[in-house]
Parts: structure tokens; sequence; C-alpha cells
């Protein structure tokens, strides 16, 4: 982290216990995402109820490249909240989530690639068998089937028709899906 965690105490005495708990919970955080800028956690107890228990607010702000994340759990929200720990550990878990969900949405390895429509022409044909081979621009040839089609065009496929079509490697080489008749 390259900002130094800072802690503050409203309304309560500052715990040590309290304290170490709540690092602990940054490690944790600092460790699922590494890129983790800076946290500052505030501990509150808004006012207290005569009638209740005092109920613990949490408030986390993280700072992490592209957008800072706020968690707050406020005060009579949650009745299980009268364990300042419980507090501590809904609102980090809270903060993981949405970073989690951050990291998604940022991170380009977890986003599905989709292939690129290319264009070819029927170099060999094989209509009692149900397939065929397109020959690329850059000369490399792509198998593809007949239930490779987008439409019934089976029948009108020529050596020489030109086609669209997406390319996949698989494991006997490239092949061919979405593959449409250009008229």
């Amino acid at each position: 982290m390259q900002i130094e965690p800072r802690i503050s105490f409203q309304n309560l005495e500052r715990s040590d216990a309290v304290e170490r708990a709540i690092r602990s919970r940054i490690d944790e955080l600092e460790q699922f995402h590494p890129r983790l800028i800076g946290c500052q956690v505030v501990v509150d107890v808004p006012h207290r109820d005569k009638r209740k228990g005092r109920i613990y607010e949490i408030r986390i702000d993280l700072s992490v490249p592209g957008k800072d994340i706020c968690v707050t759990r406020e005060a009579g929200a949650n009745h299980a909240h009268e364990d300042i720990y419980v507090a501590i550990r809904d609102s980090f878990d809270a903060a993981r989530r949405l970073l989690e969900d951050q990291v998604r949405k940022t991170s380009g390895h977890r986003t599905k690639r989709h292939p690129v429509a290319r264009r070819g022409q029927i170099v060999r044909i094989f209509a009692d068998d149900g397939f065929g081979f397109i020959e690329t621009p850059d000369g490399h040839e792509v198998y593809f089937d007949r239930d490779s089609l987008t439409k019934p065009t089976w029948p009108r496929l020529r050596i020489g028709s030109q086609v669209r079509f997406k390319e996949l490697e698989g494991d006997k080489g490239p092949y061919g899906i979405q593959v449409s008749l250009i008229d």
C-alpha cells in the first residue's frame, strides 16, 4: 500500500484489539488487490439509545486505481452490529465484494475474446460428407462443416463462393464458425 492505512475512532475510546482486527482485515484486502493505494477506516458509535445497545458504524474508504470505493455500515441498520467485530467483518466483506467487482470490470484478461469476422472463398467442398475448406486471403485453409452455416445455404455453396466466417483454433487446426454466404 502506498499510503499508510489510517484508523480513527469517534465517540468511543481507541482499542488496540479492535485496531489489530481492522489491520488484519486491511492486510487481507491488500493481498487480494495488491494495487491498493490507501485505506481509511472510521469506527463510530453515533448516539446511544438507552433502550438498545451500542450499534457500531464502520466506514471504509479505499483508494484504488481508477475509482475509489466507499463502504458504510450505518448504525441502526443491523442489531448484529452491537458486536464491533461483527460490524468490522461485515464492512470488510462488503469492501472485498466491491473490489472484486472493480477487478472484474477493469481486468482485460477476464473478458471473453470474440473472434473477428473474416472473408474467404470455398476451395474444396465435400457435399455428400457435409464439410469443406475455406481459403483465407493470406492463403491458409480453414475447415468448416454444414452445421457451421448461419443459414441453410449448403446446396448453394460452390468452389469459389465468397463467404464470411469467424475462425477458431481447434485440436486438429483452424475451423470456421458462423459461416455465411456472401451473395
